[in-house]
């Protein structure tokens, strides 16, 4: 059996299950505490379906933890950026065009040093090891506890990355180190940036990750502790600690793969109704559409493994205004205080919880402490939802034929079943969608780099991605026999000379247990 976990900013939701059959269910307030509400619904979950500790093969958490570390600005270490790529990159120095508050929040620095390499892997300039041990000297005279290093084209060949941590790791044993060619995809500002931001939560990955398995072996369990990625997989704990950036859209991609495997759906639109926003994406073989195109994470740029997802700010937990008002209802919202806020709970805010109670499409709360409301207001909320809902589907369509709809999260009562001809279906266990898909999480191994194909070695050089992506997989944890690749796409790069040729391979496989 495996219990799948998701901490989003209303609810936790947490499922008890074995193989394909979802024995327990439960959904909780989320607490200011994450930790506390984990070890809550673990409780739930125990009490509505008693198991032993010792039937559990693996824990699987979504957490919201480190994206809202960085939204706010707190709990970030003291970090520096060294680029490796001089005389070359010097016109526009990291961590350009960054809000001024994140730069201070992690007491930012930046280094320009020699090295890097071209897309063909010709060096532009050698490494100087001198130039290096000044910076770690810099460093530690200024409290520098955690450092990205990014050198051109690392993607291409990772060999001035890796030493230029070992020299720095030499002078600051303590030092955390994050590696470009790690984390980011081709293009050296994007994956620089992803690559700091990864630094800067690195200190906060391993209290956080420390502080999930203490809650988990608090319930007996001592069984091997996973966490949700962004790409609907999941890692193991040493690697959460080392790459905090992947979990950024754990919430959305774990809706969408619970949505898939509730619904039998693999290719379709899910809509991911919360408490406080509604996430709209599409599955393609199973798998949610990764983004193509740069994605801003508090308003920096970058260019890691992130979810093709668009939010809209209308959830459960959604203010609703007087009656006229336009929009209706929304942005904001009561979050995780919807079970005292709401009317139906005995609150004094009114949500669109209390509207969907008093449409009858929920019977949660006390249904008679909003009897009384306007049913014309009820009704332009309800429409309001269903059309942006459907504009925003169709936003997320990327042909002509149009996609079946699922419908997941507790939000999602708030959707009628078919709107302007297109149903929307909604599978059992909808509400904790977001826990299954969790709970249901494969491991995942990928290569994104550009190779310079000679005329005749396509085929070897596609070997040779797929042969990386699927090492990767079992690395992370995947079953040897099991994986699969799942995504190949090569992109020739017509603006580079040589036949240059992005080639980006996924490989995916089950999660090896014992």
């Amino acid at each position: 059996m495996r219990i799948g976990i998701d901490v989003g900013g209303t609810n936790t939701d947490a499922v008890l299950m074995d193989h394909d059959r979802v024995l327990a269910a439960v959904k909780t307030a989320t607490a200011h505490n994450v930790t506390d509400g984990i070890s809550e619904a673990l409780g739930l979950l125990r009490a509505q379906r008693h198991f032993d500790a010792g039937e559990i093969a693996a824990t699987m958490i979504g957490t919201t933890h480190f994206i809202n570390a960085l939204v706010e600005h707190r709990r970030l270490a003291p970090t520096a950026a060294v680029r490796l790529g001089l005389p070359a990159t010097s016109a526009l120095p990291p961590m350009t065009e960054w809000p001024d508050s994140l730069v201070a929040a992690i007491s930012g620095r930046q280094y320009l040093c020699h090295g890097g390499h071209e897309f063909d892997g010709r060096v532009i300039s050698e490494l100087d090891e001198a130039e290096l041990k000044a910076v770690a000297d810099d460093l530690g005279e200024h409290g520098i506890r955690s450092v990205a290093i990014t050198s051109v084209f690392s993607p291409v060949t990772d060999e001035f990355e890796r030493r230029a941590a070992e020299i720095l790791v030499g002078q600051l044993p303590e030092l955390e180190v994050s590696l470009s060619h790690e984390i980011g995809r081709v293009g050296l500002i994007e994956r620089e940036n992803a690559t700091i931001i990864n630094a800067a939560l690195r200190l906060l990955a391993r209290q956080v990750v420390d502080g999930l398995e203490s809650a988990i072996r608090a319930e007996g369990i001592d069984a091997p502790l996973y966490l949700s990625q962004n790409d609907g997989t999941v890692m193991d704990v040493d690697y959460a600690r080392r790459y905090p950036v992947a979990t950024f859209a754990s919430g959305p991609t774990n809706s969408m793969r619970g949505a898939a495997f509730l619904s039998g759906q693999t290719t379709c639109a899910v809509v991911d109704i919360g408490g406080t926003t509604t996430d709209i994406g599409v599955l393609r073989g199973g798998f949610p559409r990764e983004s193509n195109i740069d994605v801003s994470v508090a308003g920096v740029r970058t260019n890691f493994r992130m979810p093709d997802v668009l939010s809209v700010g209308i959830g459960g937990g959604s203010h609703v205004h007087a009656p006229g008002a336009t929009p209706p209802l929304g942005p904001t919202s009561v979050g995780y205080r919807l079970a005292h806020d709401a009317l139906v709970f005995g609150g004094s805010t009114l949500t669109a919880t209390d509207i969907a109670v008093a449409a009858g499409r929920a019977e949660i709360g006390d249904a008679s402490r909003v009897a009384g409301l306007d049913r014309s207001l009820v009704a332009t909320v309800l429409d309001h939802i269903s059309a942006e809902v459907l504009d925003a589907v169709d936003r997320m369509r990327t042909g002509a034929d149009p996609l079946p709809i699922v419908a997941v999260g507790g939000g999602s009562i708030l959707l009628p079943e078919s709107v302007d001809g297109t149903t929307i279906s909604r599978p059992d266990h909808f509400a904790t969608a977001n826990a299954v898909g969790a709970a249901i999480a494969q491991v995942s191994g990928e290569i994104d780099r550009v190779y310079s194909v000679a005329p005749g070695a396509r085929d070897s050089v596609l070997d040779d991605a797929r042969n990386l992506a699927v090492e990767r997989a079992i690395a992370a944890g995947a079953a040897p026999s099991t994986v699969e690749i799942v995504e190949v796409d090569e992109v020739p790069l017509a603006y580079l000379p040589g036949n240059a040729t992005r080639v980006h391979v996924k490989a995916v496989g089950t999660l090896h247990t014992a």
